[in-house]
């Protein structure tokens, strides 16, 4: 993305430390889109970088030093913007001996991202994701398949597990309707942040929903379907494998009121 601002750990970020970040194949990060300086969820994806900054890093990240991070890198800037925030160390030695480490924490701001509303046509592919509840940086596998499925013509991928059971999409959850009830696969996925305030949503309006194994061959049977991550909460899918899906505006209706119910909690 076009970049208004890189910071690191609240300062500028040198060209040094960025050359450093970009052969840095061990760490994660978390994405959000900030509207009028508030972010959905925002609890949550600090929660997630303080969670997998212990599982990958041995520590814990302080979510109001992320927080201090955040503020002062969208100082002066406008109130609509993408950013992301990558968790990494430079201290190489302490990662490889396996020692607790403070990790560093990159900022990254630029212009908000536009949500596509077009039905996308996807095709499933086997792949299971190493650490899949970890957003982390090991991303070859998904986009190599994401590039593969577009330059066959396919909009992107759906993973399934060598069972043939679904999992998730290249960077995005699923969401299924099978005429009676929201269906979430049960797979191991990234539970991600939209995916979360849409299942709090769910539960706060009573809409019936369940998290079940639903395989490749059962797709067909699903009245409907659509794709969310932080860029969009809901986006149809026309079909899967080649094979339509009949489409309705109810699940995305239900989807996007869910979204849209969850709070808007201040940057600034």
């Amino acid at each position: 993305m076009t970049l208004h601002r890189v910071e690191l750990n609240g300062r500028a970020a040198e060209p040094g430390t960025l050359e450093e970040l970009a052969f840095a194949g061990y760490g994660h990060f978390t994405s959000m889109q900030v509207r009028g300086h508030r972010v959905r969820g925002l609890d949550l994806h600090l929660e997630r970088l303080g969670r997998d900054s212990l599982e990958l890093f041995g520590r814990a990240v302080d979510g109001r030093r992320v927080l201090s991070y955040l503020r002062q890198a969208t100082d002066g800037l406008p109130g609509d913007l993408s950013l992301q925030i990558n968790l990494f160390s430079r201290d190489e030695a302490a990662v490889e001996a396996g020692r607790p480490v403070e990790p560093d924490v990159l900022v990254r701001a630029g212009p908000p991202a536009e949500a596509g509303t077009t039905p996308v046509r996807v095709r499933t592919d086997v792949h299971e994701r190493f650490l899949p509840e970890v957003k982390h940086v090991a991303t070859l596998g998904l986009v190599y398949l994401w590039r593969r499925a577009r330059r066959d013509g396919f909009d992107d991928v759906l993973f399934v597990d060598r069972d043939g059971f679904v999992s998730e999409g290249s960077i995005w959850n699923l969401c299924l309707f099978d005429g009676e009830r929201v269906v979430w696969p049960a797979a191991p996925a990234l539970r991600g942040i939209t995916m979360q305030l849409v299942q709090a949503g769910l539960a706060r309006e009573g809409v019936p929903s369940a998290t079940r194994p639903v395989h490749r061959d059962d797709l067909g049977r699903f009245r409907s379907a659509v794709l969310m991550n932080s860029i969009v909460p809901g986006r149809p899918l026309a079909a899967i494998d080649g094979v339509e899906l009949p489409g309705d505006t109810e699940l995305l209706d239900v989807v996007r009121h869910a979204y849209l119910g969850s709070e808007e909690q201040p940057l600034r």
